[in-house]
């Protein structure tokens, strides 16, 4: 399996994962913060749709200006909108690892904001890795405690939950 096979594979696998967890966010919780400087459950759901929404500037262009591209998020306090956003990003984010190759991923990439370089210059295939695929997982991990400090159930994603009887 070359590597973009297996970026591939994992991006589907774990689309699901994160599927069923902002499925699992309520309305009711949507201005839950832990802490004054954390985000709301709302904006962080947003944000990991959102994250879905930069594969395509990081696949497609070897230097990504994100102030200069503001996707249209709507609000944070409508996770209906936010489950769209999401679904809408995945297709976007799944044509651009289709359109990706071996030799693309091996190409340099650098993220800007406005002049200022934030991250780069290094290999797509290191972005892919640690700019999209952990960054998904790190605040999908935030949002599991999120969920669990408000009561709420947390989906299985790979394999049952606490809730589910695991650990009880």
């Amino acid at each position: 399996m070359t590597l973009l096979q297996a970026l591939q594979t994992e991006f589907e696998n774990e689309v699901n994962s994160t599927r069923r967890l902002l499925q699992a966010v309520p309305e009711k919780d949507l201005s839950y913060k832990p802490s004054p400087i954390s985000w709301t459950m709302g904006e962080l759901a947003q944000h990991i749709a959102t994250i879905y929404y930069w594969y395509a500037g990081t696949l497609g262009q070897d230097v990504y200006d994100v102030a200069a591209d503001r996707p249209e998020r709507g609000s944070p306090n409508d996770i209906a909108a936010t489950l769209q956003f999401f679904e809408n990003n995945v297709e976007k984010a799944r044509a651009a690892l289709q359109q990706s190759t071996e030799e693309s991923l091996a190409g340099n990439w650098t993220m800007k904001v406005g002049d200022r370089t934030v991250l780069g210059p290094m290999t797509r295939s290191v972005v892919a890795r640690g700019f999209l695929f952990n960054h998904i997982y790190h605040h999908r991990g935030e949002m599991i405690v999120y969920l669990r400090a408000t009561g709420n159930k947390v989906p299985g994603m790979y394999g049952p939950t606490y809730e589910d009887g695991l650990g009880k």
